[in-house]
């Protein structure tokens, strides 16, 4: 079996997120929201024991851990070497109530002896201010208060709560239930409610998974990525933040330690796309909106990405007192991508707005005044199509013009003469056409590389690049263009390793890249399929999934020699792709009952 490394599941409920190891061990909780301060920080505190809540049962012997079907539920049994089992659930709640959602920042946990007499210790160590113990702690009635000068955490539970403080071992002898969240008294009886919300998050989950359509290939996997595309997205605004996690490097000792809990508006093309394919429309609609309430602003620049609050800052800093994913830091607070020039930004945008004009399911339809905003963002996407920028990959040492800025600023005029039609604005849709059409073709003309047989990564450039893999997808080209079937035999020629996908495989600002972008893969699967290489895309498909780790999650990278999982966890980006690509080559119903 593959040593994925980060083997760890998702809980959330739209508002709050935390990370669960197999021995149910809560290694990452961010506070009250995505971006928050982490009162769990093991993930990245290196050697120190700090920043988590665990149960340590006494000579454990074995640990299973999964998540219960079609939810976001993680249920862990440890077994000692006697043969007694304590079952841990943990979740945060979400479920209808008084016809709204209920989702406090909160995290549940219960625990309960299944087998025999356990011996267990429960140890809960919080931090603030990333990595700082905190350092004052009180004993109630049923809770411990955690807290500094600006920092306030409640433990409720039914646990003995001195043995709690003190890490003592006891036996377990009945079922326990621990509640983490803000300093407010816990109403009503606390087994009954963990009780009555983990039955309600049960059956919230299980409707909103029936409500997907899928494929009939591949169901499993799409259904839990749609659930952690859903853990994904901030219901307060609509953002959909790109990874749980802050600097998981990238690579084992390379520098590359991002901080991803933030929403780039080029994943909404992705996202959209993936929410759009599988019937989650509601979704859908809410990231929209939020990616169209910051480009409201015509007088604003569009950043490359934003807090789940927009108005938030998010200037790149680093925190001292961790000391990284495997000791591996820096870690980073905020990201300085913020202050890059992106040009595909603007593509994405209205890319992502389409289905407003478009999908007749959506109950609010897009209009002439919202065409009227996107056409403000085509004016910047035609001015900067042939401006340099960082790119997709966001290097920070150097602006070229890249062929997917260009191509995702062509594509956003190219959208709006089709929005235009769709709305019966003739004139615009032949205006935004002339915009278009020279746009495409200098984009033709200067991508493509006659020495390399490929449309490369910047124009003038040798390099190869995996985002030139969307062209098709884009329109920028047709799939039967032999230019486009030429550089997908390039990309298979010199960015495939051991059957994953690098980004590019020429140095950086930080060396030269070792692990692949797993999101390639699956634009290399797509662009296969559509070349009708049918069995090497499924080959490559079912290939990409044993590469999920057990609850079957992706990250953002992985070495290709060994199948290990790197960078932010679990990445958006991934598991939008996995959808899309799962949904592309899925057998019809109709292909699997009624002609074999």
């Amino acid at each position: 079996m593959i040593d994925h490394g980060l083997d760890l599941a998702v809980i959330g409920n739209g508002r709050t997120a935390a990370l669960v190891d197999p021995c149910a061990r809560l290694v990452w909780w961010c506070y009250p929201r995505f971006d928050g301060d982490p009162i769990f920080c093991r993930l990245l505190s290196g050697d120190q024991e700090k920043g988590f809540s665990d149960v340590v049962l006494d000579d454990m012997a074995e640990f299973h851990s999964e998540y219960v079907r079609n939810t976001a539920i993680v249920s862990t049994v440890l077994t000692d070497r006697h043969g007694a089992k304590v079952r841990i659930t943990d979740f945060a709640p979400r479920f209808r109530q008084f016809e709204r959602v209920f989702r406090p920042p909160q995290l549940y946990r219960i625990i309960e002896p299944i087998g025999g007499l356990p011996r267990i210790t429960l140890r809960v160590r919080p931090t603030c201010e990333y990595g700082k113990p905190l350092p004052h702690r009180s004993l109630g009635s049923n809770h411990i208060r955690y807290s500094n000068d600006s920092t306030v955490i409640r433990l409720t539970a039914d646990a003995p709560l001195s043995l709690i403080d003190s890490e003592a071992p006891f036996m377990l002898t009945r079922p326990l239930h621990l509640v983490f969240g803000p300093d407010e008294p816990f109403t009503g009886d606390l087994q009954k409610s963990c009780r009555d919300f983990v039955e309600r998050t049960h059956d919230y989950w299980m409707d909103w998974v029936r409500r997907l359509s899928i494929s009939y290939d591949w169901q499993e996997a799409i259904i839990r990525a749609a659930i952690t595309l859903k853990l994904s997205n901030f219901d307060e605004t609509g953002g959909v933040i790109a990874a749980h996690t802050t600097s998981i490097p990238e690579a084992p000792s390379s520098g590359r330690t991002w901080d991803y809990r933030y929403c780039w508006l080029r994943d909404a093309y992705f996202v959209v796309q993936a929410l759009n394919r599988i019937g989650a429309t509601r979704t859908m609609e809410e990231f929209i909106s939020f990616t169209l309430s910051i480009a409201s602003k015509p007088d604003q620049e569009l950043r490359p990405l934003y807090s789940v609050v927009p108005t938030t800052s998010i200037e790149e800093r680093t925190a001292p007192h961790l000391a990284g994913y495997r000791g591996d830091g820096p870690v980073r607070i905020g990201n300085a991508a913020v202050d890059q020039l992106q040009n595909d930004s603007y593509g994405s945008v209205i890319l992502a707005a389409m289905p407003l004009f478009f999908d007749r399911r959506l109950p609010r339809p897009g209009d002439e005044g919202l065409f009227k905003l996107l056409e403000s963002l085509g004016h910047r996407a035609a001015q900067k199509a042939f401006e340099p920028d960082a790119g997709i990959w966001e290097y920070r040492g150097r602006q070229r013009i890249h062929t997917h800025s260009a191509a995702m600023c062509w594509a956003g005029c190219q959208r709006l003469a089709a929005i235009a039609a769709r709305l019966g604005l003739e004139p615009r849709a032949k205006y935004w056409n002339s915009i278009a059409e020279p746009i495409h073709a200098e984009l033709l003309d200067r991508a493509w590389n006659q020495k390399r047989g490929a449309f490369t990564a910047a124009f003038g450039s040798d390099d190869l690049d995996a985002s030139v893999l969307l062209l098709a997808d884009l329109g920028v080209v047709e799939v039967d263009d032999p230019r486009f079937s030429s550089t997908v035999a390039a990309m298979e020629r010199e960015l495939v390793r051991e059957k994953h996908v690098m980004r590019y495989a020429s140095a950086d600002d930080f060396g030269m890249p070792v692990t692949a972008f797993l999101i390639c893969r699956f634009w290399l699967i797509d662009a296969l399929w559509s070349l009708r290489r049918r069995d090497a895309a499924r080959d490559l498909f079912n290939d990409a999934l044993k590469h999920r780790n057990r609850y079957g999650l992706l990250s953002e990278d992985v070495d290709p020699q060994t199948g290990v999982l790197w960078g932010n966890f679990p990445q958006t980006y991934s598991m939008a792709g996995l959808i899309l690509s799962a949904m592309r080559l899925s057998r019809s119903w109709e292909d699997r009952y009624w002609r074999g």
